[in-house]
């Protein structure tokens, strides 16, 4: 044994790269390395691949890319109950699509959603959750305890039960105008942990006081991955301390929500903007807002990738929410 070599410590692991490409989702699945590729709305191609998700957002983009992530490496994928998943690399992406109609509402449906990935995950070398994805149908639905986004939430208190006891991970939920009323949840995780990162113009999201529900939402606001070449950014609005900023101002939202994204690069210790590697989603609530949202990020953040999305965002006073990838 050379001397020391006891002490040297691995690598960390490359984050995975994320782009979004027009091609035949097929011959991405083909290519060395795909960990997971994702179409969007009812037009997205199918595959019965566990690494191909069709994700139930419309794009205002035509045509549509298709989202993929990369990693080194061989990749190896399953099935188990209603779960698919794929791993390479020390990367795991799994996802889970539940039908109301069978489970109970977005409060038990969230429940056995959150229960089966963490039951999962556990079971995992890739046990660290460093960012979920959550789109429900019609999330604004219902008055005060009883609107499906706080059910929703208190559903996924309860599945994840002490999954995340000692942080959350970076996400996004956003509600789907699709017509079956299905709960899709998806994630990525890691053999090595990331690094959480919050927002010091925003409460914390998991201390909101009560008026946002009797669960708070169970996120961090980014998670700066193992090798801290990448931050994975949660979604992100025009929210100051914990209330919602410019009612009906679509422009000031979105100036809000620049200034958000920007305080947590500055939080995670990453040079100030985003450029042409760093893919970004823009979740639009109504779609005549959709050109002014698209022509104002390509003034604001020229050259970045955005993907224009049909969703709505958790409080329905907020008309735009922004999440995505920054590589260091």
């Amino acid at each position: 044994m050379v001397q020391g070599c006891e002490n040297v410590r691995p690598a960390l692991r490359r984050a995975p790269r994320v782009s979004y490409r027009w091609a035949d989702p097929e011959q991405i699945l083909q290519e060395a390395g795909t960990l997971a590729v994702f179409g969007f709305g009812t037009g997205a191609p199918h595959s019965d691949d566990p690494r191909w998700l069709g994700v139930d957002l419309e794009s205002f983009d035509a045509p549509t890319p298709l989202e993929v992530w990369k990693v080194d490496g061989p990749v190896s994928h399953g099935r188990l109950g209603d779960l698919q998943w794929s791993s390479g690399d020390g990367w795991l992406f799994a996802a889970i699509t539940l039908d109301e109609a069978v489970h109970g509402g977005p409060c038990a449906t969230a429940v056995s959603a959150y229960a089966q990935l963490c039951d999962f995950v556990v079971t995992r070398r890739e046990r660290h959750v460093q960012r979920i994805w959550n789109y429900l149908g019609d999330i604004n639905q219902g008055e005060g305890d009883g609107e499906r986004y706080k059910q929703f939430c208190d559903g996924r208190a309860e599945g994840m039960g002490n999954a995340f006891a000692e942080g959350f991970p970076a996400a996004t939920a956003i509600g789907h105008h699709a017509t079956a009323m299905r709960l899709q949840v998806y994630l990525l995780a890691c053999d090595e942990p990331g690094e959480r990162v919050e927002n010091p113009r925003q409460v914390s999201a998991w201390r909101y006081p009560r008026q946002y529900g009797r669960t708070p939402p169970s996120f961090a606001r980014a998670m700066a991955l193992p090798a801290q070449d990448a931050l994975a950014i949660s979604g992100t609005a025009a929210v100051v301390g914990h209330a919602s900023a410019h009612q009906d101002d679509l422009l000031a939202q979105l100036d809000e929500t620049l200034v958000n994204l920007e305080t947590l690069l500055a939080s995670a210790g990453m040079p100030s903007g985003f450029d042409t590697q760093s893919p970004l989603k823009a979740y639009v609530r109504h779609p005549t807002d959709a050109p002014a949202v698209h022509d104002f990020l390509q003034r604001r953040l020229p050259g970045v990738p955005v993907l224009l999305l049909h969703g709505d965002v958790c409080r329905s006073e907020l008309l735009v929410e922004i999440d995505g990838w920054r590589y260091a």
